[in-house]
């Protein structure tokens, strides 16, 4: 008889942490696959896109100026707005790259 009341009162204690943390962790697994993940496919993207900049590319930089790659440092990067105008940025100033001098004479 008491190995009996023993085992219902473990089955409710599992169904009640059930009832407890199921929402819980259902609420992380969802905002994980909204959230999380997306953000870290796009950090993803933008990483290799900044790591694969090349002189001649034409960017464009977080603040909308449009330019060609000069030079390349390790976290600097010069670019070239017009035929006398030349600006030193950040490597993650860049927002975009344009086109590259291999797509303009396809």
């Amino acid at each position: 008889m008491l190995l009996a009341a023993a085992d219902t009162a473990a089955q409710g204690g599992l169904q009640g942490y059930l009832y407890t943390y199921g929402p819980l962790v259902l609420m992380f697994v969802v905002l994980y696959f909204l959230l999380i993940r997306p953000q870290q496919k796009r950090q993803k993207t933008r990483n290799m896109m900044l790591g694969n900049l090349k002189k001649g590319d034409k960017v464009v930089t977080i603040g909308g100026l449009h330019g060609t790659i000069l030079e390349l440092g390790d976290d600097t990067v010069v670019i070239r707005v017009n035929d006398v105008t030349k600006l030193t940025f950040e490597r993650s100033a860049v927002n975009a790259v344009s086109s590259s001098p291999g797509e303009d004479k396809k």
